[in-house]
C-alpha cells in the first residue's frame, strides 16, 4: 500500500500546492484508489509515477469545490484515453446529481462504465482483501471520513514440510494455506496453522478532512497504521478553525493521540501560512509534534509506502 499526495492545499491551490487528492496505490492487484478530487488533480497524476489506467475507485468526502472540481475533467480524460475498464465512485448525497448534470451540459458520453454510490455511516465496499468504511465527520455541509483495512493474510506456507509429511498435493494444500484443519485418508487430522509462517497483520488507513475535532474522526482512526487528516489552521487561529469547522494542528494530533494511531499525516494547509509570514508551515508541524510527535506534514508528490505492523505467529507468539 502506497500513499502518494497529489494535493495538499485548502481552499485554493498555491505554487508548490494544488488542492486536495490523496492517492492510494495498491501494487498487489494493480489498482489505484483515489481520495477527493480538487481541481488539477489529473494534472498532478500526470506529473507523478501513477498511472491513470489503474484507477478503479474515487472516494469522495464532500462536495465543496476544492475537492471535486477536477472529478468531471479526470473522468473525461480516462474516456478519451479508452484504457479505464470501469469506476466506482463513492460519495454523499448530490454527488451523483452533479456528475449528471455536468455531463449533460458539456455532453460528454463516457466509453466505459461509471457507478455513484451514495454512502452512508458503514461499510461501503468489501472484497476479499479490503473492507472500506466511512463515517460522519463535522463540517459546514455533509462530509465523510474514510478506513480502508487491508484484511489480514495467512503466512507463508511450508510446502517441503507438507511434502515431509506425505500430504498430498492439491485441493488439500489450498485448505491448508488458509490454516484450516483435514483430516486425512489415512486419519491423521492435520492443523494448517502448523504449517503457515507468521500472519500478515492487514493495515489500516484513515482519512478525514473536511472537519474541525470530532468522536468521528477518531473511531474512524482507531488503532490505525497512517491517520491522514486535515490540519488548515494554526493552534493559534483556532476560534477561526471553530467558526469554519475545520482541524488546527493540534486538534488533528489530539485525533491521532485519541486514536492510537502509528503515524499522523497532515495536510490541507491554509495559504496564510506561507514561507514569510509570522507563522509558517514549519511552525505547523512543530505544534502537532508537541502533542503526538510520530506526525509527519505532507506535500505534493509526497509518497509514503504503508509498513507492515510485527507479525504474529498463527501458533499464539510475536
Amino acid at each position: 500500500m502506497q500513499i502518494t499526495f497529489l494535493g495538499t492545499s485548502s481552499g485554493v491551490p498555491t505554487k508548490s500546492r494544488n488542492v486536495s487528492s490523496v492517492a492510494l496505490r495498491l501494487p498487489q492487484r494493480a489498482e489505484l484508489w483515489l481520495f477527493d478530487c480538487g481541481e488539477g488533480t489529473q494534472h498532478q497524476i500526470l506529473r507523478s509515477e501513477l498511472k491513470i489506467s489503474q484507477l478503479s475507485r474515487i472516494f469522495v468526502t464532500h462536495m465543496h469545490g476544492d475537492h471535486i472540481f477536477g472529478l468531471m475533467g479526470l473522468l473525461a480524460s480516462c474516456g478519451l484515453a479508452g484504457n479505464v475498464d470501469k469506476i466506482d465512485i463513492y460519495g454523499p448525497s448530490g454527488l451523483n446529481e452533479y456528475l449528471q448534470a455536468a455531463s449533460r451540459y458539456s455532453h460528454t458520453h463516457f466509453s466505459y462504465p461509471i457507478k455513484v454510490h451514495t454512502v452512508q455511516a458503514g461499510v461501503i465496499y468489501e472484497d476479499n482483501e479490503f473492507t472500506v468504511t466511512c463515517g460522519l465527520l463535522h463540517h459546514r455541509i455533509p462530509a465523510f471520513g474514510y478506513r480502508v483495512a487491508e484484511k489480514d493474510r495467512t503466512g507463508r506456507f511450508d510446502i517441503d514440510k507438507a511434502r515431509s509429511l506425505e500430504i498430498p498435493s492439491g485441493p488439500i494444500y489450498g485448505k491448508l494455506k488458509r490454516g484450516e484443519t483435514v483430516t486425512l485418508e489415512d486419519g491423521r487430522v492435520i492443523n494448517g496453522t502448523e504449517l503457515c509462517g507468521p500472519i500478515e497483520i492487514g493495515r489500516k488507513i484513515a482519512y478525514c478532512t473536511d472537519t474541525v475535532y470530532c468522536d468521528g474522526a477518531v473511531e474512524l482512526a482507531r488503532d490505525a497504521d497512517v491517520l491522514i487528516h486535515e490540519a488548515t489552521f494554526a493552534h493559534q487561529d483556532s476560534e477561526m478553525a471553530f467558526q469554519r469547522l475545520h482541524s488546527t494542528t493540534t486538534m488533528a494530533a489530539q485525533t491521532a493521540y485519541g486514536a492510537g494511531v502509528n503515524k499522523l499525516i497532515i495536510t490541507h494547509f491554509s495559504p496564510r501560512y506561507a514561507p514569510g509570514n509570522i507563522i509558517e508551515l514549519k511552525d505547523l508541524l512543530k505544534e502537532a509534534r508537541a502533542i503526538f510527535p510520530q506526525t509527519i506534514m505532507a506535500h505534493d508528490f509526497m509518497v509514503y509506502d504503508v509498513p507492515r505492523r510485527r507479525e504474529i505467529d498463527l501458533n499464539g507468539s510475536e
